[in-house]
């Protein structure tokens, strides 16, 4: 809706504005620090030197230091990326920001990104990890793409996860970070202010309802995507 009626990038910038300022927040407030990732639209990423000056000056602005925020783009947002668009996110990884592929393995068919550009980590598409228990071409799937994140030296993040299935077969696959409403539903900045003080995660559930695709990814050490 946002892209149809052309406010998608105004959006992605105040998602962008508001993440790093809560992050800043928290770690102003003694809190453990935590990586805050932000999806970047294909529509923002079509303009790469405006995308990375809002980027700086928003860093400059909150104060937040770059190695606290991580960036998430889709590989359509990669299908058409020019040598401009490589020499952002070469800028930008190089001052301390975490480049991430969304939904990895639903939007391009060739892996040439993963060469090109200087990815971090690979968030394995919920699509995949919903049905791995019962659908053995998604657990291929998914232990097919650890294996290849592990061999270009990336971490890998499993989305969607709702059951203690799910979450056994990812870690004895070597998958050591998940997202998804087996830990919580998206929370609010105050609800995650106090799990942060608590020092620990919610009671595990087991969710019924749909899996989580938030867009902006607040992120403790052993879970991701509550926001």
């Amino acid at each position: 809706m946002a892209e149809k009626i052309g406010i998608v990038a105004k959006l992605g910038l105040w998602v962008l504005q508001t993440a790093c300022r809560q992050a800043k927040a928290w770690l102003d407030a003694d809190l453990p620090s935590v990586r805050t990732a932000v999806n970047v639209s294909a529509l923002q990423f079509r303009a790469p030197q405006g995308l990375e000056n809002d980027i700086a000056a928003i860093l400059k602005e909150t104060g937040l230091p770059p190695g606290l925020l991580e960036l998430e783009l889709t590989e359509t947002a990669l299908m058409d990326a020019s040598r401009e668009h490589g020499e952002t996110l070469t800028r930008l990884h190089q001052s301390g920001i975490t480049i991430a592929i969304d939904d990895f393995g639903t939007g391009y068919s060739s892996l040439d990104y993963l060469r090109r550009f200087p990815v971090d980590r690979i968030k394995i598409a919920q699509i995949f990890v919903k049905h791995l228990a019962t659908m053995p071409g998604d657990a291929t799937i998914v232990k097919a793409t650890l294996g290849l994140a592990r061999a270009l030296g990336m971490s890998a993040i499993a989305e969607g996860v709702e059951t203690q299935e799910q979450l056994a077969l990812l870690k004895e696959w070597g998958c050591n970070e998940i997202q998804g409403f087996y830990f919580a539903k998206p929370l609010s900045a105050d609800e995650i202010t106090h799990l942060m003080r608590e020092g620990g995660i919610l009671k595990p559930r087991v969710a019924s309802a749909r899996p989580v695709r938030a867009k902006t990814d607040h992120s403790p050490p052993t879970t991701s995507d509550p926001a």
